[in-house]
């Protein structure tokens, strides 16, 4: 026997695992699935969620008297479980029904449904009826912020959303209360999310295994205004949705479907469907000339410069900085993300070539991430009151929407976008996974501060899935070291570093969730499955690779917005429309 490796049988087939592996693992590994509820591990992160809570996978370990939980029993050499006795088929049944009891049966219009896991286990288990209905029933007052809405008369007490806020996020918005049969999992002192330092990733929305937690569904409210004749409706796309919105319609994960979007948009009733991309393409000449004048700046002597330079393009990170580092605010990029360059640009440059007035246009964004929404919201982002982007849908929504329309997804033929708000380049797609704003912009810092052109443009370094992960770039002898991270807790220990003095790079990439956008709240539920996130990232490197132009300052419909328009980057008009500041929260 290996020393490290221990022998046990499950349903009578032999299972050799390594030592410390739970029975939940030990018999995904010869095929047996266990139900789970409450359990979550999102291998490649720091998530794995085994409180033991639910007790949906009990399974019977000979010799012991009382029935183990597979997720949080490691196995033992010689064990003999079963998982399919009449007594676990009946334990895992009472266990539903008590769970049922205390569970609202609004089904039919849950956010949930459909994708809910305790629906799916009671199919499953066959449970017709609730025996034990009749007892105390919850009856909180429903949450809801511009991005979330919380139900927890739907809390199964899965504690799956606290482990992501807390352990995963760093964030602490929400945690377990009270005990017995008043727990729940709340915001602190009996606060609305709102009032808490939420940073709306929807993190806690993507983990959920039932409608407790859900996004603010804006659907109607698109109808409404593709509906009236006076407005004109517009869309952008984030990079992230095309390599996911796939799964909705059977296509397997990692599957791009660019152009049957842009179709389905169309058909949708949007008079112009255009690319976040081209706003992305715009963030890398902003964002990466602030990056070189600091840089430059600091070389020369200036020690008051602030180095490294973060980026904001993700709004959630966005929040968390605001609340958690408020003596920091001078630190990240004044860039706004793409999703609010795109709006700042539609309603004025293009909203002049079309001859329209900004009030008249509707701009909606199609989003990986709940936080979008919230962004959509922030005061800096409207003039006299009219919002640059109106309001986001996630990916989740838009799927619904087509099939609300009874648009055959798969039959659609491919599409372009319009021009000139829809052409981008391959460093602008990539901005959807980790890693993907650094390389997009070292492309650019590269040719903009040697003069040379940049024969290799894959900057693999700074790719991957690894929490954090560091380069180190030669620009004509000097050398950057940039870092890139994803989850806040491993921008909190960044940012701690950085406050310590102990950072020595020059430009640091965050994004709030596993694996980036391709991650966001709002995509289609992986249900703990990373393998899932991450064939989203290779379709959008797929794209990057196939596009003409790569490098976003060669994207001729940004030259020609700077020609006409702005002038150059960081310039008083560029500024104005497409810089923003921070506040302390």
């Amino acid at each position: 026997m290996e020393q490290n490796k221990i022998n046990l049988t499950i349903d009578n087939i032999p299972v050799s695992v390594e030592k410390g592996t739970t029975i939940l693992d030990a018999a995904k590994a010869c095929g047996i699935e266990i139900p789970t509820l409450c359990h979550l591990n999102l291998k490649g992160t720091c998530v794995n969620n085994r409180p033991a809570s639910c007790r949906m996978c009990v399974v019977e370990v000979a010799g012991r008297r009382n029935l183990a939980p597979a997720c949080a029993t490691t196995v033992m050499e010689g064990m003999e479980v079963r998982t399919s006795s009449m007594r676990v088929i009946n334990a895992r049944k009472t266990i539903l029904e008590l769970i049922l009891s205390n569970h609202p049966h609004d089904c039919l219009t849950c956010g949930k449904s459909g994708n809910c896991e305790l629906q799916d286990l009671a199919r499953k288990l066959n449970v017709k009826e609730v025996p034990y209905d009749g007892g105390e029933v919850s009856c909180y007052a429903v949450d809801k912020t511009v991005s979330i809405v919380r139900d927890m008369n739907k809390c199964i007490l899965c504690r799956r959303c606290e482990t992501m806020c807390n352990e995963y996020q760093s964030v602490g918005a929400i945690g377990s209360m009270n005990r017995g049969f008043d727990t729940t999992v709340a915001p602190a002192f009996g606060k609305n999310l709102a009032d808490t330092d939420c940073t709306y990733c929807g993190q806690c929305v993507a983990v959920c295994p039932v409608g407790a937690l859900t996004e603010v569904d804006n659907t109607s409210r698109l109808l409404k205004d593709l509906a009236d004749p006076e407005k004109i409706v517009v869309v952008q796309t984030a990079p992230a949705v095309r390599a996911a919105l796939g799964e909705e319609f059977g296509y397997p994960a990692g599957t791009s479907v660019t152009g049957k979007m842009v179709a389905a948009l169309r058909q949708l009733g949007f008079k112009y469907v255009f690319d976040t991309d081209f706003a992305a393409d715009l963030t890398i000449m902003e964002e990466g000339s602030e990056l070189l004048g600091r840089l430059g700046a600091y070389l020369e002597g200036d020690k008051s410069v602030k180095l490294p330079i973060l980026t904001s393009c993700c709004p959630a990170w966005v929040n968390f900085f605001e609340h958690q580092f408020p003596d920091m605010l001078n630190y990240p990029s004044t860039a706004r993300s793409p999703q609010q360059m795109f709006g700042s640009i539609a309603k004025t440059y293009w909203a002049e070539k079309i001859g329209a007035p900004r009030e008249k246009i509707v701009v909606v964004s199609i989003m990986p991430c709940l936080a979008k929404k919230f962004e959509c919201e922030r005061d800096e982002f409207k003039t006299n009151g009219n919002p640059d982007v109106d309001y986001s849908l996630s990916t989740r929504e838009l799927a619904s929407l087509i099939k609300e329309a009874n648009i055959d997804f798969k039959a659609l033929q491919d599409a372009d976008f319009d021009a000139p708000l829809g052409e981008s380049t391959g460093a602008a797609v990539i901005f959807g996974a980790t890693g993907g704003v650094m390389e997009a912009a070292l492309r650019t810092a590269y040719e903009l501060y040697t003069g040379k052109t940049l024969a290799k443009v894959d900057f693999t370094a700074v790719r991957g899935f690894e929490g954090v992960r560091e380069a180190s770039v030669n620009l004509n002898g000097t050398t950057v070291k940039v870092a890139v991270a994803y989850g806040l807790a491993n921008a909190r220990r960044l940012m701690e570093d950085i406050k310590a003095g102990r950072s020595e790079y020059h430009a640091i990439e965050v994004m709030a969730c596993p694996g980036g956008c391709i991650g966001g709240g709002g995509q289609p539920l992986h249900h703990g499955d990373f393998d899932i996130v991450k064939a989203r990232s290779k379709a959008l490197y797929g794209e990057d690779a196939a596009k003409p132009v790569r490098k976003s300052h060669e994207n001729p419909y940004i030259q020609k917005l700077y020609e006409e328009y702005l002038g150059k980057p960081l310039s008083e008009k560029a500024h104005a429309l497409l810089h923003t500041h921070y506040f302390a929260k």
